[in-house]
């Protein structure tokens, strides 16, 4: 008999939770279950201040980087954000590298790559 009183228990408290999300959702129609699982699953808002990686990133800025855990691992948002600025980064990086190379590389066809900047094609040495 005690069984039968804890199964009436846990179907009366079931009904109970089904009428009021019925209500609370305010939606006529097919009903609210359809309503409840289609809308159950969006992002979260942020409650953590966003990851920021300064403007010159080193490594040991990448290694202190801590990602919020959200529904299904974490935050999507702000790992793509500090992968977005880390690629600007590396890109920015590269140019200037490119920039470097182009400009030395000048100034190996100049002949202007002695230290003291001055051009070996006018000594003579006897």
């Amino acid at each position: 008999m005690s069984f039968f009183l804890v199964f009436l228990a846990i179907g009366l408290v079931g009904a109970v939770f089904w009428v009021g999300l019925g209500l609370r959702s305010g939606r006529k129609g097919n009903g609210p279950l359809p309503f409840l699982l289609d809308g159950g699953f969006e992002q979260p808002p942020a409650n953590l201040p966003p990851v920021l990686l300064p403007a010159e990133a080193a490594p040991e800025d990448v290694d202190r980087v801590r990602f919020s855990l959200g529904l299904r691992g974490y935050r999507m948002d702000q790992v793509d954000q500090v992968l977005d600025e880390l690629r600007d980064q590396l890109a920015s990086q590269q140019e200037e590298i490119d920039g470097l190379r182009a400009e030395l590389l000048a100034l190996q066809e100049a002949g202007t790559t002695e230290p003291g900047g001055t051009a070996s094609a006018g000594k003579n040495t006897l």
